[in-house]
């Protein structure tokens, strides 16, 4: 799908490899400023106990990434008529509809909010077979009005069962839903905005309105080059305004196209729309800027230090200083995921509860 935005956004990231870095150079001036040894092979008794130390422990190491996002109710979908005439009512503004009801009027008659996903593209009579007529006598079915099989038929008693909807809503009984008179959404929709006005003529193809759901979601843009945060069904935490965290789910993920404008090259960004189940704590904020935290990286059951642990060796790489009693050695490990101050190491000398050195 294909989406213009033109807005600036500001992002907050919480990116522990950054800080990672930063700390490693300050464990390497102090080891060094020490005269902590640089390698394994180093006499263990040279020098003093280092200032503080730390344990190496086994656990689940997270990297989040924090996104700037906003609260609102998705991306609007607009309603094209269908019926000639004249335009003679229209919902309000916020106002939410569900199946069976009217979503406006066109020469004083109904065009009634039906639930699918297969829009209304022709006339339904007797003898007119489809996955359309199903979804249409679905409807028909869950409104009450029976005496019909719901299948990809219509048939003379769907016919029947038809001319009492008609006659319900006002309409001439014919028995044939002509193309236009229903609209389809997937749920219940909340009216967004209006595009036509009453008293204007209604021309088919002409937009009239345009809607959402009716559940608050929280939509997040992303740089291509995040797409491993934004999996489907993948969970997050949002943070409101006032600061509660509730949690979240990646329901839906779009690719949006921004045109080329002047200087401005086409740039392709990813549209991330959220969940969340508890529309309680949402409901004080009609349209707001939240913070989404997304989890980038995972590591479960693994061996951890403080990032300040790290010591750069002086053949490359990176190592512990163990100690052990009154005596320290350097062993290397391998560095892996850094997270929240801490980094997974791995080598054949670690093992966890160990002690290792802190710089002051």
């Amino acid at each position: 799908m294909t989406g213009v935005t033109g807005r600036r956004r500001r992002r907050a990231r919480v990116v522990a490899v950054a800080a990672a870095v930063a700390t490693i150079g300050a464990a390497v001036a102090v080891a060094t400023g020490f005269g902590w040894p640089e390698s394994e092979n180093a006499d263990p008794t040279r020098g003093g106990l280092p200032p503080a130390t730390a344990e190496v422990t086994r656990q689940t190491i997270v990297e989040t990434r924090t996104e700037s996002g906003e609260l609102g109710y998705g991306d609007p979908i607009k309603v094209y008529g269908r019926l000639p005439g004249t335009v003679t009512a229209l919902p309000a503004v916020g106002a939410k509809l569900d199946r069976g009801q009217v979503l406006y009027r066109v020469n004083d008659t109904p065009v009634v909010l039906l639930q699918g996903t297969i829009p209304a593209y022709r006339t339904l009579s007797t003898g007119v077979r489809g996955a359309d007529v199903k979804q249409f006598e679905k409807n028909l079915h869950a409104l009450g009005y029976r005496g019909f099989t719901v299948d990809e038929t219509y048939s003379s008693s769907t016919a029947s069962a038809v001319r009492k909807w008609q006659g319900d809503l006002g309409l001439r009984r014919t028995g044939t839903v002509e193309s236009g008179r229903v609209a389809y959404a997937t749920g219940a929709v909340r009216v967004d905005s209006l595009t036509a006005a009453v008293g204007e003529a209604s021309q088919p193809g002409q937009a009239v309105l345009a809607y959402t759901g009716t559940t608050q979601v929280v939509t997040v843009e992303l740089e291509m080059s995040d797409q491993r945060l934004a999996r489907k069904g993948v969970g997050v935490e949002v943070t409101l305004p006032d600061g509660k965290a509730v949690p979240g789910k990646v329901s839906r993920i779009l690719t949006t196209i921004t045109p080329a404008e002047g200087q401005n090259a086409a740039k392709t960004t990813l549209r991330v729309t959220v969940s969340v189940d508890d529309q309680q704590a949402l409901a004080a904020l009609a349209q707001a800027t939240v913070t989404v935290g997304f989890t980038a990286a995972r590591q479960e059951n693994v061996l951890t230090v403080p990032v300040a642990a790290l010591l750069a060796l002086a053949e490359g790489g990176y190592g512990l200083q163990v100690v052990e009693e009154s005596a320290t050695r350097i062993i290397a490990v391998q560095t892996g995921l850094f997270a929240g101050g801490r980094v997974e190491v791995s080598g054949s000398e670690l093992t966890e509860g160990m002690t290792v050195g802190m710089p002051a």
